[in-house]
């Protein structure tokens, strides 16, 4: 893991934990959606000690630092790692939360649902699971979404010349998504899904202009290179993925993490980061509304009442 992952979750220099401010660690319900979104990109001894605290939260919660080690089959210094990638100063902050856990858990909530859609599924268990699956990816989202790093992305966009977003594929769709609701506020706002036009109008940004890159995997060409020109040519750079240690977040001022939820042969990884996505841009789009909403507020009527006879009846 790198040293800007540690800080953007919270690391040992107590940079911004996504929640409660800078410094503090996450509540008990995100030490959850913690550990799903990070695991994928931790390594694989801190994996272990991260799955062994979210399958047992009152079992690991009893243990010293030296037992969980023994229990995973690590070090003492990795499972201290582990509880600063997860945003606790120390393994002591991290019992806690796991006893608030484990607390939670036993409070009478109802079992999870398995969200795993078979074939045979009738229609209305696949409506159970997929909503279960969506109302999961959003708390996990929320619960990890760094409020500091949102903020300073809102206050660049308010302010923007021109915005640029980039995305391909599902993410193209959110990056149309974000780029509709801002032009109706009044935001000069393009969303690129072409390659090419993408760098092409990449070039043309400058100091005062905003970028914003979607990519789930973090991994993709076609948006990590525009927003690489983009922030050579000093642009504010923002990337929305589900991995905080990929490529697009070394060319990103601020980096909004999406949840990464587990796939399954019915429900690819498209479709759950879609969602967590839109919650992101939606958040996003708020913030710059309230920000500008002397001008937004108008601009948004205006769009409105442009749009209202095609959604009135005829007669």
């Amino acid at each position: 893991m790198t040293q800007e992952v540690k800080e953007i979750f919270g690391g040992a220099s107590g940079g911004p934990s996504g929640q409660g401010g800078p410094g503090t660690p996450p509540a008990p319900a995100a030490l959850a959606a913690k550990v799903r979104t990070l695991t994928p990109s931790m390594t694989r001894s801190m994996q272990r000690v991260a799955e062994a605290v979210a399958g047992d939260p009152a079992g690991c919660a009893a243990l010293t630092v030296t037992g969980l080690a023994e229990l995973t089959g690590t070090s003492e210094a990795t499972v201290v790692r582990t509880a600063r990638i997860l945003g606790y100063p120390g393994y002591r902050d991290l019992r806690l939360a796991l006893a608030g856990l484990a607390a939670q858990q036993q409070s009478g909530r109802a079992p999870a649902i398995t969200t795993d859609i078979a074939v045979d599924d009738p229609i209305a268990d696949v409506v159970a699971k997929l909503a279960y699956d969506e109302q999961q990816t959003l708390a996990d989202t929320a619960a990890g979404l760094d409020t500091v790093q949102l903020a300073a992305a809102v206050a660049a966009a308010a302010t923007a010349r021109r915005i640029d977003v980039y995305g391909v594929g599902a993410s193209g769709l959110v990056a149309q998504d974000l780029v509709q609701k801002l032009l109706r506020i009044g935001l000069i706002a393009h969303a690129h899904s072409d390659p090419h036009l993408a760098v092409t109008n990449a070039v043309q940004l400058k100091a005062g202009d905003v970028a914003i890159a979607i990519t789930h995997s973090g991994a993709t060409g076609d948006v990590i290179e525009p927003l690489r020109v983009a922030f050579e040519r000093g642009a504010t750079t923002v990337a929305i993925t589900g991995r905080p240690d990929s490529s697009v977040t070394q060319y990103a001022d601020h980096v909004l993490t999406t949840s990464t939820a587990r796939e399954s042969e019915l429900r690819p990884a498209a479709m759950s980061s879609r969602t967590s996505q839109l919650l992101v841009v939606d958040c996003l789009f708020v913030g710059v509304a309230q920000r500008t909403y002397e001008s937004a507020a108008p601009a948004l009527a205006s769009s409105y009442e442009a749009l209202a006879h095609r959604h009135r009846g005829r007669t």
